[in-house]
């Protein structure tokens, strides 16, 4: 299926395709905390994301060259500059900004505002304007964010730099996300594309990690688990599914359901592991909810 056709979803299926690919990418999106927080006590961030890209993208590598189109040196080289903002930028920079000691709350915070970050781009780049009730829902939407992230706020004492860092991966994301909806070169199918991203996250954290004294990963069981995950859901289920959806979607609608991540992923952790649960966080829910649904309905 080809870009136009995607873009051309009839409404009837696209009512119901949505909602269905915003509940999955909420899952996937949210449940990188869950991999993150088996597999960090183990190993070093930039050896735990070096693990997490170099096997996904070798997973993905046989069905990236069996199957699909020819891959073409432009092409190639197209994606591996989106991996390099998508996968290294994005992730590093928050894993850094971490590492620098800017609390988890602040950097989780941040990162949910890239819907935000999205929405400003979409006009001048994309020619997508909001219409009102979209800007309404956007704001509804991070309030109920920072009701759920209140509890959790605080500044530190991390250099100056390390919060330019933690804005800068959040903006850099939200760049790659119009631009990957406005490239004008043939699309090329989510496994191929994703496949160059994660390799190309996996030779950049993979030189960061050797850096930090090796690539060798942790042979624990608890490790194990949270690279697993993070492969299968943070990384096949969240980015395929957020990649397709913005073939197929306009670009602040898709990325509004990114607000629900951080109720979401505190669900995640109740569930997991016996995080209590706060009246806070449910209110930030149904505030988010109501943002979201004003946003993304058309």
């Amino acid at each position: 299926m080809n870009e136009q056709a995607l873009l051309s979803t009839p409404p009837r299926y696209s009512r119901l395709l949505w909602p269905l690919m915003a509940a999955l990418l909420i899952i996937g999106w949210s449940s990188g905390f869950v991999g993150i927080r088996y597999a960090s006590e183990e190993a070093s961030v930039a050896l735990l994301l070096f693990w997490r890209t170099l096997l996904s993208g070798l997973i993905l590598l046989p069905f990236a060259l069996a199957f699909g189109p020819r891959l073409r040196w432009r092409g190639i080289l197209e994606q591996i500059l989106f991996g390099v903002m998508s996968v290294f930028l994005y992730l590093g920079g928050f894993a850094l900004a971490i590492e620098q000691r800017v609390p988890t709350g602040l950097v989780a915070l941040i990162s949910d505002l890239v819907p935000l970050a999205i929405a400003a781009l979409s006009q001048p780049v994309l020619g997508e304007p909001l219409s009102r009730r979209q800007w309404l829902g956007t704001a509804i939407a991070v309030s109920g964010v920072l009701i759920v992230s209140f509890d959790s706020l605080s500044f530190g004492k991390a250099p100056l730099w390390a919060y330019g860092v933690t804005v800068g991966s959040m903006l850099v994301f939200a760049l790659a996300s119009v631009l990957y909806r406005r490239r004008r070169t043939e699309p090329m199918p989510v496994h191929q594309s994703l496949c160059i991203h994660t390799l190309t996250g996996a030779l950049l954290f993979g030189f960061c990690a050797m850096l930090q004294g090796g690539l060798a990963p942790p042979m624990t069981q608890d490790f194990a688990i949270g690279i697993a995950w993070l492969v299968l859901i943070a990384t096949f289920m969240a980015y395929g599914i957020y990649y397709t959806s913005l073939r197929m979607f306009p670009v602040a609608k898709v990325s509004a359901a990114i607000y629900l991540s951080p109720p979401v992923t505190m669900l995640w952790a109740w569930a997991l592991f016996s995080e209590p649960l706060t009246m806070a966080m449910f209110v930030g829910l149904a505030v988010t909810l109501a943002g979201v649904w004003m946003t993304s309905r058309d």
